[in-house]
């Protein structure tokens, strides 16, 4: 029996529910324009297929959380990545091809592209950003020598929302509140004061519990299963690796015994971790974005 009374925004479930049906997509408008600060607002979304392919058949596919264009052609990629994983740069960079190839037109064409803009939500920090306060990482195409923009309309947004921290007094911004809502989402039980605007008491209206249906009911709890078992077995083979680096570096010192262990342990719990998601009946391409490893290789 759940305890909470609101969905968790961070499972598969919870995070399509909230922004990935058309009966929700007030939702994502409002989100996306908290979020971007466009000179222009978001009037329209549509929702466009999120599974994408390569132009043969031998090519990789792209399969998104959040696929969507608005009413003026541009076109939006939000992830919810729940886990690190290796090369995540490489293929969000890659996933911003499919939506700019797309607009390539046949016969005559004068290269015009509509802006691209990719939202990740990620449920961890870059290993080079532990020491910057900043949980928002704007970035696109800049000159090198003048530090000037190259080109506006890519645009890649990172939210590193282990580093969002505000509390519900210091909620300031419109887009304090979407983040305080999604990072605090399930252990509420009532609306907080801050939170009372009509699009806020949409989101919980549709992030209640009590009314999923029993299929649905179903859905978010094998979800949340999959969404707590990643995150444990993670943690876990993050420990035992700390665990061992420090043991076999207590001779040569502590410090160089901690960044060795996390190195090395890391790397031979991959496969310990790959075989204990593949026993929880998590799918092959779930396994590779959090391990690291390739499909054949889980196999």
């Amino acid at each position: 029996m759940l305890k909470e009374r609101y969905i968790n925004p961070f499972t598969d479930f919870g995070f399509k529910r909230l922004f990935g049906t058309q009966a929700n997509i007030e939702l994502l408008r409002d989100f996306l324009n908290a979020l971007l600060k466009l000179d222009h607002e978001i009037i329209e979304l549509s929702y466009l297929q999120s599974e994408k392919l390569g132009d043969l058949s031998i090519d990789r596919k792209a399969v998104f959380d959040i696929y969507c264009k608005n009413s003026v052609g541009e076109y939006f990629i939000v992830e919810m990545q729940k886990a690190k994983q290796n090369h995540f740069k490489d293929r969000s960079v890659f996933y911003t091809t499919f939506p700019i190839r797309e607009q390539a037109e046949k016969g005559d064409w004068n290269y015009e592209l509509k802006a691209v803009y990719t939202i990740g939500i990620l449920d961890f920090i870059f290993d080079e950003n532990k020491e910057d306060p900043n949980y928002r990482h704007e970035i696109k195409l800049m000159n090198t020598q003048t530090h000037q923009v190259f080109y506006q309309k890519l645009t890649m947004l990172y939210l590193e929302m282990p580093k969002f921290t505000k509390t519900e007094d210091a909620l300031e911004t419109h887009q304090d509140k979407w983040l305080y809502l999604l990072k605090h989402l399930p252990s509420l039980y009532d609306r907080p004061t801050k939170l009372q605007e009509k699009i806020f008491k949409s989101v919980f209206k549709t992030a209640e519990i009590a009314k999923l249906s029993r299929d649905e009911l179903d859905g978010y709890e094998n979800s949340l299963k999959v969404y707590r078992d990643m995150k444990n077995t993670i943690e876990t083979a993050f420990d035992d690796g700390k665990a061992e680096g420090i043991e076999e570096g207590m001779e040569k010192g502590i410090e160089k015994g901690i960044e060795k262990g996390i190195k090395e342990g890391k790397a031979e719990e991959k496969m310990a971790t790959a075989q204990r998601l593949k026993l929880k009946g998590m799918s092959l391409e779930d396994i590779a974005e959090v391990t690291g490893l390739s499909i054949d290789k889980i196999k």
